[in-house]
């Protein structure tokens, strides 16, 4: 692996980023500098897929490029602590990671996928990080008690979130719509702001049940929002009324991760019980909310937040693991396409980007990886 030591991504030689059997996998090669624009063969690992078996058959195991970046695979390292959160834009151009260092690392997601920025204004570790709409604003969640909202163009933090009594977990921005923006705390309470005024506008709490709340998400028109936490179920909320409409049971152990899905109709949760769900979330639905379980992957006892992801199309999904692999399924049949190791330690977030076949994971071994996958 090349490294760069000022916070620069670096082609990871031999890396195992696109493979899940124990027989061949898919690297790069580079000489003089030069990144050799095929995928060569070696001992290593590959995906299982028959269809992908079938094309390095037809192609005699060389299989061209699929993204713009320098190499198949990419190191981004630069940041001093566990990596807890990493994001891509809308535009799939820039990359933005947070974690215990307290910093806001922003990259170029092409070429050498070079640090462009690093961002302060957190007085605690980033828990959690999410791109306001057209990647104007970049909203981050601390351990500090708040949460920070930085502007992309000029890098500097613009507005802090504070009303919060303990650690922020998560946070959320409206899709569409006035500027809104969730976050969720250990205090029990998940509260909504308007980036217009100060202060929060709605205070989400369960008077009955005060628990730790660890996920949420609004839904596509912004009119709900979905809860997550100790208690083991998600709570639907009317955000007009500002009381749940209904809940979704099925994890049986605290929800780390909430992720609704492109088109607004289902919503993905990822569970200590080493479990994903995938939930019908439209307003009226005859049939069963629950719609498929997902399993493989692992969390373990330091009870990392993992998070989940839905790929761009919606066909697949993803999620970190305490055992340090990078997990992606189908979403439809729930057949596990990919098994990604290169990480030393729990992978706390995966994202897949908007446009191209990359996937990007980050991890308590203080490393991001971008890798190409093969759609």
């Amino acid at each position: 692996i090349r490294r760069a030591p000022e916070s620069r991504g670096a082609a990871a030689k031999g890396s195992t980023m696109q493979g899940i059997t124990n027989k061949r996998a898919l690297v790069t090669t580079a000489t003089d500098g030069h990144v050799d624009k095929k995928i060569r063969m070696t001992t290593a690992l590959v995906p299982s897929s028959s269809d992908i078996k079938k094309q390095l058959i037809e192609t005699k195991g060389v299989l061209p490029r699929t993204s713009t970046l320098e190499a198949p695979i990419m190191l981004l390292t630069g940041h001093s602590g566990p990596v807890h959160a990493c994001k891509f834009d809308a535009s799939g151009k820039f990359l933005a990671s947070g974690g215990m260092d307290k910093l806001l690392f922003l990259w170029e997601v092409d070429g050498k996928c070079e640090n462009i920025a690093t961002l302060k204004g957190n007085d605690g570790p980033i828990l959690d990080i999410h791109w306001h709409r057209d990647g104007e604003f970049i909203l981050t969640a601390s351990a500090d008690k708040s949460g920070v909202v930085y502007d992309v163009e000029t890098q500097e933090k613009i507005k802090r979130l504070r009303g919060h009594t303990s650690c922020v977990n998560s946070i959320c921005g409206s899709r569409r719509g006035d500027p809104f923006v969730l976050t969720a705390s250990d205090d029990g309470s998940t509260k909504m702001w308007d980036l217009r005024t100060r202060g929060h506008i709605i205070d989400l709490e369960d008077e009955k049940a005060k628990f730790p709340v660890f996920a949420c998400c609004f839904s596509d028109d912004s009119t709900q929002a979905f809860t997550g936490g100790i208690d083991e179920e998600i709570k639907v909320w009317d955000l007009r009324k500002e009381k749940v409409l209904y809940k979704l049971k099925g994890h049986r152990d605290c929800v780390t991760g909430l992720e609704l899905s492109v088109d607004g109709r289902h919503l993905l949760s990822n569970s200590m019980d080493n479990s994903l769900i995938s939930w019908d979330v439209r307003a009226y639905v005859s049939t069963p909310r629950f719609t498929r379980k997902f399993m493989g992957h692992r969390h373990n006892m330091d009870k990392t937040l993992l998070k989940c992801a839905w790929s761009p199309d919606g066909t697949k999904i993803t999620a970190g693991s305490a055992d340090r692999q990078v997990y992606v399924w189908d979403a439809t049949s729930g057949r596990i396409m990919y098994q990604l190791p290169g990480h030393q330690g729990s992978v706390n977030e995966v994202d897949f980007h908007p446009k191209e076949p990359i996937v990007v994971s980050c991890s308590n071994d203080k490393k991001i990886y971008i890798g190409e996958i093969i759609m």
